[in-house]
């Protein structure tokens, strides 16, 4: 089985985890080590870092369990598969495409990407199959990236497509293929501007590794974790609600909106709580109530006003 080794970084570049609270080392840090990564380390000194208030203040996942736990299906069905499959995946030149209702479309660089105000987010992240984590991403708001495309005054919605490349994604291809491919999902305009919802690259102050959606990954904490589209290389615009991969896989149990919903149970299990991996075991020991909106609704109740979320699930 091959062993994940992680994007090559000098150690004066990776912030030591019992740092990481320290917001202003761990942004330059983390803002210098991607951009070497990608070739451009000059571009780190033009960055500043900025602390964000969409955080939250409660312990951090293990960075073990971060990395190797993980649901990447272009990678296997196992929860250990991204990792053990995915060194071959190569992350950089990338480019990510944004058009469709929007005045300025545009192929966006990994320099360009990299080179956006990036803040901490400490997140709860929450999985259908009622395991979380509390993740501390790097990373930008994805409204940053839509008002550079200036979205014209039709566009209703967000559509995302993720890379296919079965010589590098096993998953994407023979026995283990499991899904159509490309990985598509879609968010409202008003989801996709709302200041929670940021474009990922990078977690523990280090490069995003590949098993976790390498280069670039979209983070949505009130939502399950299937929406969180990895290894993005296009984003469109669009009038109508766009498709998304597991609704139209399985429809009578994953629905486009994906809203974290304790009263809502999957079919197959209760919804109503969950395991908070690097707490007690992968098995249940130490389970806990789930919160609507996964903690965020506060932040995000209002833009469902109205809304059945039974039904809308």
């Amino acid at each position: 089985m091959p062993v994940y080794r992680p994007p090559r970084i000098p150690t004066r570049d990776i912030t030591p985890e019992h740092l990481f609270f320290n917001r202003r080392s761990f942004l330059a840090t983390a803002a210098g080590g991607m951009l070497a990564a990608a070739g451009t380390p000059a571009l780190a000194e033009a960055l500043k870092a900025t602390e964000s208030r969409y955080t939250v203040d409660e312990k951090l996942t293990p960075e073990k369990d971060v990395t190797s736990y993980n649901n990447f299906y272009e990678f296997g069905l196992g929860k250990g598969d991204p990792a053990a499959n995915s060194e071959k995946f190569k992350p950089t030149p990338w480019t990510v495409k944004v058009d469709g209702l929007v005045g300025k479309p545009k192929e966006f660089g990994l320099e360009e990407l990299l080179a956006m105000p990036l803040e901490d987010r400490v997140y709860r992240m929450r999985c259908v199959e009622a395991w979380s984590m509390v993740i501390p991403w790097v990373g930008f708001p994805l409204s940053a990236l839509l008002d550079k495309v200036e979205p014209l005054g039709d566009a209703k919605y967000v559509a995302f497509e993720t890379i296919v490349r079965p010589e590098e994604m096993p998953g994407q291809s023979g026995y283990f293929q499991s899904l159509p491919w490309p990985y598509v999902e879609g968010l409202r305009l008003d989801e996709a501007r709302h200041p929670l919802t940021i474009l990922s690259v990078g977690v523990y102050g280090k490069t995003l590794p590949n098993q976790n959606g390498a280069p670039i990954r979209l983070v949505v904490p009130w939502k399950y974790g299937f929406k969180g589209i990895k290894s993005i290389v296009k984003i469109t615009l669009t009038d109508k609600q766009p498709p998304s991969t597991w609704n139209i896989s399985a429809p009578q149990e994953y629905g486009f909106y994906a809203n974290v919903n304790p009263e809502v149970d999957h079919p197959r299990w209760s919804q109503a709580s969950e395991n908070r991996i690097g707490e007690g075991g992968f098995f249940g020991a130490n389970r806990r109530p789930t919160l609507p909106f996964n903690g965020y609704g506060e932040e995000v109740a209002s833009l469902y006003a109205g809304m059945d979320l039974r039904a809308n699930y």
